[in-house]
């Protein structure tokens, strides 16, 4: 049969162009980015972190006193035009006092989860891949530093190492790793089995790099969300070490030591309760909104 009696008609130029591809294909994270920017609580809670971050930084820098200067002629003074937090009662400047506080709970924070970060990514790294007695030991050691209580051990590192920033971060650190740990050995639990783990012992991989190159990274998204919670409960415990007073010691400065202060002092003067338990309960909730919004973001189940 001749091709040129045939029903056929060519395509026109506007037709072929609805196959062609018109927007750029996004990776994994451009596309977990691009979803977490819809989302406006994480955004909010993401640029009031910034700011405060900045504030930890410039806001000393702003006042002519100095955190610890002591001026007993302006004790307990209100908020005014030159002390714009107040004092205490040394007559120590609250704003200094509030956003070097700041600076020194997110230190706190943020080392003590990245502690938690390297060390339990690692054992749970360790623990999933091996598997069979290797993990039941493990996960017995895990079960036995799990039932000593936190309070004890931040008491017993106090009373070895002086009281300060690095023994509250080591407080913490010695039992917050095991909740990442745990969850790192669960998701590797699942991806030991895939057929890239398979292909990668095939070719000769070793133990450590398939850990370290292939498991981990695709258990990137959950790390990073866990992360985001692990950094304000670490603010949390020092900030209730500091209130019960095997904390911070003083004239240092920490949002759980102007707690501490402030609540002796609440029905006479309010102003040093309330500003530092503001800039605390911003930081909480802060982490928390970017938690949710990255969880979100970082789910593969939650595209669209």
């Amino acid at each position: 049969m001749d091709a040129s009696k045939q029903p056929f008609k060519p395509l026109e130029r506007s037709v072929i162009g609805q196959e062609r591809i018109v927007r750029p294909t996004l990776g994994y994270w451009q596309d977990a980015w691009r979803r977490l920017k819809k989302n406006k609580l994480a955004m909010a809670g993401l640029v009031i972190l910034i700011l405060l971050t900045i504030m930890s930084i410039i806001g000393p820098m702003m006042s002519p006193h100095t955190y610890d200067f002591q001026n007993y002629e302006k004790t307990n003074l209100r908020p005014n035009a030159e002390y714009w937090f107040g004092t205490d009662d040394f007559g120590r400047d609250l704003w200094t006092r509030v956003w070097m506080g700041t600076r020194i709970s997110l230190f706190i924070g943020v080392m003590a989860a990245l502690i938690d970060l390297v060390l339990g990514v690692l054992y749970g790294g360790i623990s999933a891949y091996y598997g069979g007695r290797i993990d039941n030991v493990m996960q017995r050691f895990i079960e036995v530093v799990y039932s000593i209580p936190y309070l004890l051990i931040a008491i017993l590192l106090v009373m070895v190492l002086e009281p300060g920033v690095w023994a509250i971060i080591f407080a913490y650190a010695i039992t917050g790793w095991i909740g990442m740990a745990r969850l790192v050995r669960g998701q590797l639990l699942s991806l030991k089995e895939q057929e890239f783990v398979l292909a990668g012992r095939t070719l000769g991989a070793g133990a450590r790099r398939i850990i370290l190159r292939h498991l981990i990274p695709n258990s990137l998204g959950v790390i990073i969300v866990s992360i985001t919670f692990a950094v304000p409960s670490a603010i949390f415990a020092e900030a209730f070490l500091s209130f019960i007073g095997i904390g911070i010691k003083p004239p240092l400065a920490s949002l759980g030591a102007l707690l501490s202060d402030g609540a002796i002092s609440m029905r006479l003067h309010p102003h040093r309760l309330l500003i530092p338990t503001a800039v605390f309960s911003l930081i909480l909730l802060s982490f928390n909104l970017l938690g949710d919004g990255l969880r979100d973001a970082l789910d593969p189940k939650m595209r669209k």
